[in-house]
């Protein structure tokens, strides 16, 4: 089967990288530093703030992109703070961004945190005794020793980013070559008579894409592994 892409098509495929790219890396340090709090930091209320954390990964899309709509909608919590610095958010490129942000975070937190759970207590405390500071022991320790950790939650993240779908449209809408991704147009595609096979060919794109990246990954992680060892 041939596939069939019209340049809107084109655009949406376009679309999902970028957003999931820019969802992905603006989260890293983020969940980079939720995961260390969770395994290494002595915080009071801690089942609470991961309980926050985790919140999304259970709470349905559309619920998420409710509360997004409530927070930087017009009429939102920061509604006002917002047009004051003539900043738009709703029906916009940063919409779909944050959208995929808040949803994939959780699976990103998640892999950090398996990650630095597995590292051996007794580096960081050799370290310190040593006298090497906090971020000496992230950046030479932590860092270094969870990095396969780190790179399978930017796949997860990646990928789950490529196929949000819920939180999205409400908060970015479904605007062609504004705010429309792979997920959005798939949904056009079968709410217009005759355009399943258009949605068929979005459909086996989003599954390479999807594959390309898990490949990727696997590729990255085989080659920390190796030059570990050596």
């Amino acid at each position: 089967m041939m596939l069939s892409l019209t340049p809107q098509d084109m655009e949406a495929i376009s679309l999902s990288v970028k957003v999931a790219t820019a969802a992905t890396l603006i989260s890293l340090p983020f969940g980079f530093a939720a995961a260390y709090a969770l395994v290494f930091a002595r915080i009071p209320g801690k089942p609470v703030f991961e309980g926050l954390v985790n919140l999304p990964l259970v709470l349905p899309p559309v619920v998420v992109g409710y509360l997004l709509l409530l927070l930087f909608g017009r009429s939102g919590i920061l509604g006002p703070v917002l047009q004051f610095l003539d900043i738009r958010i709703i029906f916009t490129v940063k919409a779909a961004v944050i959208a995929s942000a808040v949803v994939g975070f959780p699976l990103l937190v998640r892999s950090i945190r398996i990650g630095m759970e597995g590292i051996d207590k007794q580096f960081i405390q050799t370290a310190q005794s040593l006298g090497a500071g906090g971020w000496d022991r992230v950046f030479s320790i932590i860092l270094p020793l969870c990095a396969r950790a780190v790179l399978a939650g930017m796949t997860l993240m990646f990928a789950r980013s490529l196929g949000e779908f819920g939180a999205t449209i409400l908060v970015a809408g479904n605007i062609p070559g504004v705010t429309q991704t792979i997920p959005l147009a798939i949904y056009e595609y079968t709410n217009t008579p005759g355009g399943d096979s258009m949605a068929l060919s979005l459909c086996l794109v989003s599954i390479a894409l999807s594959f390309i990246v898990l490949l990727v990954s696997e590729g990255s992680s085989r080659s920390l592994r190796t030059g570990r060892r050596i």
